[in-house]
């Protein structure tokens, strides 16, 4: 059994683990974990740039990894708590968007301002306990290769949205979007799709 696992294992033992990495009641991780542990731990590819602005609230029991000439703009929010983030190569995140893992995102991936993905789910089945005291359950989104998401989309748990698909501004994907798809709308549903026989984008009946 690993250290990890040890830990994982034993609820005291991790209760007081986090305390020390994590600031109680909040998100962020503690200043010197991101400083003296984080740049260490996750990983940055070549030529990528994470704005100052950025709000990183990652750990380092998570993945986090961003690909090579990857652009995170300022005022977006990045949790790896629950699960892990990757960011693929030639990535585009826009401002103010908000990633919450389990999370992984492709290559040459256009992300627009104010976009929610969100890996994790409250649980509120228990009306005796208030929300924020129940677990919570996370399911990986993920997103393939140059994939559009437009403006103010939100991207719920579990949802996988295939290659080349575009996600019109506003639209809640709650299901899977095929590959070389349009879809829109709350919840969003398929507006186009391409035709490999016809070379062309079709409106489906």
């Amino acid at each position: 059994m690993t250290v990890i696992d040890s830990i994982k294992n034993n609820p005291r033992l991790k209760k007081a683990v986090l305390f020390l990495l994590i600031i109680p009641r909040q998100a962020r991780p503690r200043l010197w974990v991101r400083w003296f542990i984080n740049p260490f731990k996750h990983q940055y590819g070549r030529r990528t740039l994470v704005r100052w602005r950025t709000r990183l609230d990652v750990v380092p029991f998570n993945p986090f990894v961003v690909g090579a000439e990857s652009l995170i703009e300022d005022y977006v929010t990045i949790n790896n708590g629950i699960g892990g983030v990757f960011i693929g190569d030639r990535t585009f995140i826009g401002i103010s968007s908000v990633l919450i893992g389990p999370l992984r995102i492709g290559n040459d991936v256009i992300i627009a301002q104010n976009v929610v993905f969100s890996g994790l789910n409250h649980v509120y089945k228990d009306i005796h306990i208030p929300i924020k005291d129940q677990p919570c359950t996370s399911a990986e989104i993920i997103i393939e290769d140059e994939v559009w998401i437009g403006a103010n989309a939100v991207i719920t748990a579990g949802v996988h949205i295939g290659k080349h698909a575009v996600v019109a501004g506003g639209s809640v994907v709650t299901k899977n979007v095929p590959a070389y798809t349009v879809v829109g709308g709350n919840p969003a549903r398929i507006l186009k799709q391409y035709s490999i026989d016809s070379n062309e984008w079709f409106r489906p009946h």
